[in-house]
């Protein structure tokens, strides 16, 4: 859709068909709401727009088009049902229009890092070609290549021009001499009518861009260019036409003043050889993301009445139940139900062993089922399922600054300025002191300093390397949500681990249930304690409700209570009951015998917790439960000390299990029974010492301390508030993902400090050599076409540096 007649005239199609009782299409999101008496099939909207026109189609949203987004809800109200879609054009000529009318556009050298566009175009700042917001599967590789063989095609129109011109221009230089054969001025007028092309249809955008550059007084490359090969272009149309104007000094020997066509068409032509490769290398630059983006298989199976029906992606809702074959991409986030296999994972979280599943784990989109056939429930569709999370977080890192880009913005402000000063600088000196033909060598030297000059190449030495690397981090399971944490990762100094979910499996395991009450047997503590837990979130709770027998029936909770780092509490037959540890006993008052508390200890070895019950304000049993230490935690934690890290835990555990696992580990601090406000103070106590902290949790009760952290890593199988608070995921929710990121971290910033001593070596050199500093001592003075070549080749120089981070 267009504009508003066309909402108008899908609104009206979508209210007409039988049982929607109201429609209402807004434009601007491109998706409909249909109040209906009755469910209606989504195939019925789409065969309703087909008969109209055929020119619009309809999708659940987060199925199509450029951004994702989650699929409708349904809110149910007697007997009329609200659902949400989204409208599109059903053919493929209006496929480009519906991408460009939802997506939004940001600038690739971040010259303003919250503006957005709402079409593709230039940047007002720099020139630069404004990119799409979100990759994905409407804004795939189709539509580089078309951007790719539009410059492709002007360059090799702009090549076919040139030539003739830089060969008449230059043919005295190989001993042919085109004044034989024609006179100056006719050989002028062809060199002018071959240039004309070149200048305003081959290269006519790249002045458009320098025209809006001064206009909105954002001085930048394409500044410099309009000056240079513009100034260039018109000396030579008035030389052309009033030769009489023109001193002696611009002359050749037959009196006819010298014409620089081919120095400003050859100038253009190696500059659209510069877009051509850059826009080439700029592809690569996303490549990670987008084979993330063809990891979804367009089409799944759905077992519907008995029967597998094959269906497009998009028609997939929560609770569906898909069937998936031996080598068959997983196409949905969901549940295993039915049936076992090995699934590689290795492209959501960069391990290359293949996981075993059965009945109950779950699957993540876009992996590959390995020999074994089973089916799953759908849990997560569209944009919810991990892997748009992935690529999301992926684009939104990529369009963010790293601090050290601030040093660069800042030299980019004042950096035409100065050549533009350089350069009348330059005019002025071989004026008055240059030799002869002076004038000559000032105009040459002057275009040539605004052409050399390459601010593009400082603009994009750091978001080139931020958009390679969160890419590469994608690939190892590393979400990057900030550009700044892959600056800050590399110079942490003291990383603090939570212990249950990060260091542990974070599946604990009942090993004893015990009763210290004679009216309570062990079997009535446990179910009393289930029954409780029931309402709980917490790891623990499945574990103690699990442990109850099948034909159990538990217990009717009237009030529950959940307090943080203590444990949970309610009524149940009007007896106040907690689940807990030390600090539930106290805040509950409950009674206990210390000899039968210090027996109790001793039964229990280091690496098990205590989890006391109470009943009317006694209590009455424990249980002790263990929490397996994730395989890859110790040789993760090893690395990592290696590298010079001070590893610190902090856990609400009780002392005698933090104590014994850190001894285990090695680790160097350890601070147990601790409040999550607690954790929080420790990080800041921390901060102030001057010691720069990364902290990594998965729970609610770390998300305070994730935040506040100088890195705050979050386990990927952890809570959604925690990732929230978090810079940096780890998909897998292991320890070695920290060592991966940190070694990520240190490659980009190398990549990055090479970048930008490139670009500041390349402008601090060649500026001066374009003015002429080298003509003193060795009679040198630089051609404006190779200036212009130069400077091509300094920003396709930087982005290929980048690019070698997708394979380090």
């Amino acid at each position: 859709m267009t504009c508003d007649g066309c909402r108008k005239h899908v609104e009206d199609t979508l209210a007409d068909v039988a049982g929607v009782e109201e429609a209402q299409v807004d434009l601007s999101s491109g998706e409909a709401t249909l109040t209906m008496t009755q469910h209606i099939e989504l195939e019925e909207l789409k065969q309703a727009l087909k008969r109209d026109s055929g020119r619009y189609d309809i999708h659940p949203p987060g199925t199509h088009g450029p951004e994702l987004a989650p699929l409708p809800e349904i809110k149910k109200r007697p007997a009329v049902g609200v659902e949400t879609a989204t409208t599109g054009p059903g053919d493929e000529r209006h496929q480009a229009a519906q991408s460009e009318i939802g997506t939004k556009y940001y600038c690739p050298m971040l010259c303003e890092e919250d503006k957005i566009y709402d079409e593709p175009g230039d940047c007002p700042v720099c020139g630069m070609d404004l990119e799409p917001m979100t990759l994905s599967p409407g804004l795939d590789k189709g539509e580089d290549d078309a951007a790719y063989r539009k410059i492709l095609s002007k360059f090799w129109v702009s090549l076919a021009f040139t030539f003739p011109v830089f060969f008449m221009s230059m043919g005295e230089m190989v001993g042919i001499s085109f004044t034989n054969f024609l006179s100056s001025s006719t050989l002028g007028w062809l060199q002018f009518l071959l240039s004309t092309p070149v200048i305003f249809y081959a290269c006519w955008p790249f002045f458009v861009r320098g025209y809006q550059s001064i206009i909105l007084r954002s001085p930048n490359m394409w500044t410099l260019i309009l000056l240079g090969a513009g100034s260039a272009y018109i000396f030579s149309i008035v030389a052309l036409i009033f030769p009489g104007f023109f001193p002696d000094q611009f002359k050749n020997e037959a009196g006819a003043v010298h014409l620089y066509f081919e120095a400003a068409i050859v100038i253009l032509t190696l500059i659209l050889l510069g877009q051509l490769l850059e826009a080439k290398a700029r592809y690569k630059t996303n490549t990670a993301i987008r084979s993330l983006l063809n990891l979804v298989p367009p089409k799944a199976t759905i077992i519907k009445y008995g029967k597998e029906v094959t269906v497009a992606l998009e028609q997939v809702r929560v609770g569906d139940i898909l069937k998936i074959r031996p080598g068959d991409k997983i196409p949905v986030d969901g549940q295993l139900i039915n049936g076992q296999s090995h699934i590689d994972e290795s492209m959501i979280t960069g391990e290359p062993i293949p996981v075993g599943k059965q009945a109950d784990d779950k699957v993540v989109a876009g992996t590959v089922n390995g020999t074994g056939a089973f089916t799953i429930k759908a849990e997560k569709v569209g944009s919810d399922t991990l892997l748009a999370q992935i690529i999301g977080l992926v684009n939104k890192a990529s369009r963010t600054k790293a601090p050290i880009q601030n040093l660069a913005d800042r030299v980019s402000a004042y950096f035409v300025p100065v050549v533009v000063s350089v350069a009348l600088i330059a005019f002025v000196v071989w004026a008055v002191w240059g030799p002869e033909p002076r004038l000559v060598y000032a105009f040459t030297s002057a275009v040539t300093v605004l052409i050399i000059a390459c601010p593009c190449a400082l603009g994009l030495a750091t978001p080139m390397s931020i958009m390679v690397g969160t890419g590469k981090g994608a690939q190892q399971g590393i979400l990057i949500k900030d550009a700044r944490v892959l600056e800050e990762m590399h110079k942490i100094t003291t990383l603090i681990l939570d212990k249950t979910g990060t260091i542990t499996e974070g599946k604990p395991t009942l090993t004893s249930v015990a009763s210290l009450d004679d009216a309570y047997t062990q079997d009535e503590v446990l179910l009393l304690a289930a029954s409780l837990e029931k309402s709980s979130e917490h790891p623990l709770a499945h574990t103690i409700v699990s442990a109850v027998e099948v034909d159990k029936e538990f217990y009717q909770v009237k009030t529950f209570e959940s307090i943080t780092g203590k444990g949970i509490r309610g009524s149940i037959k009007d007896v106040e009951v907690g689940v807990g540890n030390d600090k539930l006993v106290q805040d509950m008052n409950a009674q206990k015998d210390a000899e039968q508390f210090l027996a109790v200890a001793d039964r229990t070895n280091g690496r098990e917790s205590l989890v006391y019950v109470i009943a009317n304000c006694k209590v009455i049993g424990y249980f002790t439960v263990t929490d397996p230490v994730k395989t890859t935690s110790a040789s993760a934690i090893k690395d990592l000390k290696k590298e010079g890290l001070e590893v610190i835990m902090l856990t609400g555990d009780n002392a005698s299990v933090a104590k014994s696992l850190a001894e285990e580990l090695e680790l160097d601090d350890v601070e147990s029974e601790l409040l999550p406000e607690e954790k929080f103070e420790k990080v800041k106590s921390l901060q102030k010492q001057g010691k720069i902290v990364a902290m990594a949790g998965d729970g609610i009760n770390d998300a305070p301390s994730l935040a506040q952290a100088n890195v705050g890593i979050a386990m990927g199988t952890g809570t959604d508030v925690a990732i929230e608070s978090a810079g940096l995921t780890l998909v897998k929710g292991e320890l070695n993902g920290i060592v991966r990121a940190r070694r990520l971290s240190k490659r980009v910033m190398r990549n990055i400090r090479q970048n930008l001593f490139f670009a500041f070596i390349y402008n601090s050199l060649g500026v001066p050599i374009a003015a002429g500093i080298l003509f003193p001592l060795f009679g040198l003075v630089l051609s404006p076409m190779l200036a212009a070549l130069a400077m091509s080749l300094s920003s396709v120089s930087v982005i290929a540096n980048s690019l070698r981070l997708r394979s380090s």
